[in-house]
């Protein structure tokens, strides 16, 4: 169990578009020791208007912002992957087939396999600040107003079924 040293340690608003209310109640108890009931919205309407919390996540994954926001991660993930998938196979096919070439001293002891290989953790670390300053940059604001819009969407459909 973790222990504090009695300051706030910051908490989660209630109106914090990352709060998920299934993940933060799982495991409460209600006080009578028996575990409390989550209020989960029901995947469609009850009241015949057939607008339920299905079709509100169904809208954004519809909608133009939605699909912009996945088109910017593709534009980025699928060439990295074929650039460090490419990187990575010739490394191996180069330190199977051409031996003599690897062997190759470079500076002192420090040969080519052992450039390449430092090079393939050097590019692990590259394409990892790569795409978090991509995600930073190009699609972590659009995904939060995308998660703001449909919290608030989600909220208006679970009051219109009261």
């Amino acid at each position: 169990m973790e222990q504090h040293d009695g300051r706030d340690t910051g908490k989660v608003r209630s109106d914090d578009p990352w709060y998920d209310a299934l993940a933060s109640g799982w495991g409460e108890l209600d006080g009578t020791g028996a575990p409390a009931a989550l209020a989960v919205p029901p995947a469609r309407s009850e009241h015949g208007d057939g607008r339920g919390t299905a079709d509100v996540y169904l809208e954004v994954q519809r909608s133009a912002a939605f699909q912009e926001v996945r088109r910017r991660y593709r534009r980025f993930v699928i060439p990295a992957v074929a650039v460090f998938f490419t990187w990575y196979v010739a490394y191996v096919v180069t330190a199977t087939t051409a031996h003599a070439f690897m062997a190759r001293p470079v500076a002192g002891e420090l040969n080519v396999a052992m450039i390449a290989g430092l090079g393939q953790f050097l590019t692990t670390f590259l394409f990892t600040w790569a795409y978090a300053r991509h995600a930073r940059l190009r699609r972590d604001r659009a995904a939060l107003d995308l998660r703001w819009d449909t919290q608030e969407l989600t909220r208006n459909v679970r009051e219109g079924q009261r």
